[in-house]
């Protein structure tokens, strides 16, 4: 039986394998029911298993080997994974990735025309200083005082001149994070701020030290958008967010990221590469969601960081209503959540039961009937707490 969600049965059918497929009305996952299960959370039927054959029995969750046993546990979890490789590896090699040089692939419109920058300008230097590489020239935009513009040096045509831009890391915006105050205000990625209460702002980093002094006062931004400009006010929210050093930390954010003054230079890479990089990207969101759920049980961040159903039914609709490459980062969030859930070592997930099969492998038999019968029902009762206390957070916080 393969059945999406748990509690009484909405739609069911039975194809011609004999295998029954049925949607439940408990939305929380789903399950995996084998021949001679007694239940969900595979427990034994004594009885069904004992009127097989050893064939038919070999073909049971119980009467497989113990490596066949673990596999089948582990699959669900690896598939999870594997999906959201398989996402980061799709929209790698459909948008590509920047290149190594800091040459403009497209510059970004700036407000009074002060775009200067062009497509295919191989930036040598900013401010007299080299820039040889892509990261370099990060590093080095990022040190240059906030000002209305610098001056690139840049190779253009085959010449090399140099010309007053805007600076680097503008008051324009990169990114918006979802269920901010900037998202429900309506603002886009490309959006320039031309001030801040009346102060004008030259750097996103301007814009980031006023609102770490604001807290949670309004702020009312003047926005330049394809040549127009218009006011919006945004109330800066207390927002968990990760730091580079692998941590967490809590502050008042508004939910923008930065935007550099031109997109770079892209490329397509290759199979192995972009493999590599789907899967180094896949472990890092596993690392950060373990980080994060340490910080949750440690009290370091609050607990309301733990979403329920209801709160990632919003949060996904927020990521769709960004389009759909926000949404299929989302998918794989989510999928990677999912995979790191069941292997939590709680009897009833999958986790649960590669402990039993470990516990089988050292002492050569598996915990007895009445052992799994009580941690089973444990092991419900934690998931069901957990999801009450998830629910609980998405109404109250």
């Amino acid at each position: 039986m393969f059945s999406l969600g748990f509690g009484p049965v909405l739609f069911s059918r039975v194809d011609k394998h004999g295998t029954r497929w049925q949607f439940a009305a408990l939305p929380f996952g789903g399950f995996v029911k084998f021949l001679g299960d007694a239940d969900a959370a595979s427990g034994k039927d004594g009885e069904t298993i004992s009127r097989l054959s050893d064939a038919e029995r070999r073909r049971t969750m119980h009467g497989a080997p113990l490596w066949a046993r673990a596999a089948t546990v582990a699959a669900g979890p690896v598939f999870n994974f594997i999906l959201t490789i398989a996402i980061y590896f799709a929209v790698i090699m459909s948008l590509g990735i920047a290149t190594d040089r800091p040459m403009v692939g497209e510059p970004n419109p700036m407000p009074n025309n002060t775009q200067t920058l062009r497509k295919g300008d191989l930036i040598l230097a900013v401010n007299g200083k080299a820039t040889p590489d892509l990261a370099e020239f990060v590093s080095t935009a990022r040190a240059v005082p906030p000002s209305a513009s610098v001056d690139y040096t840049v190779e253009r045509g085959g010449m090399t001149e140099t010309i007053r831009g805007p600076y680097p890391f503008p008051a324009m915006i990169g990114s918006i994070a979802l269920e901010s105050a900037a998202q429900d205000a309506g603002l886009t990625e490309g959006d320039v701020i031309l001030s801040v209460d009346g102060k004008p702002v030259n750097a996103f980093v301007d814009l980031v030290d006023i609102v770490k002094q604001t807290k949670d006062k309004p702020l009312l931004l003047k926005i330049w958008r394809d040549g127009a400009v218009f006011d919006a006010t945004l109330v800066p929210r207390m927002t968990t967010t990760p730091t580079s050093d692998g941590s967490f930390e809590e502050r008042y954010l508004i939910g923008l990221g930065e935007g550099l003054v031109f997109v770079p230079e892209l490329y397509t890479p290759g199979p192995i590469e972009t493999l590599e990089l789907s899967v180094e990207r896949t472990w890092t969101l596993v690392k950060t969601s373990l980080s994060g759920l340490g910080h949750i049980i440690s009290g370091a961040i609050s607990s309301c960081n733990l979403r329920g159903p209801l709160g990632i039914a919003k949060s996904s609709s927020a990521a769709a209503s960004q389009g759909w490459l926000t949404f299929t980062m989302m998918i794989a969030a989510l999928s990677t959540a999912v995979g790191l859930m069941n292997l939590f070592p709680i009897p009833v997930l999958d986790g649960g039961h590669l402990v039993f099969h470990a516990y089988e492998a050292v002492t050569g038999k598996p915990p007895s009937d009445m052992a799994l019968r009580a941690l089973m029902g444990a092991g419900l009762f934690l998931l069901l707490g957990l999801m009450v206390f998830a629910l609980g957070n998405d109404l109250f916080c």
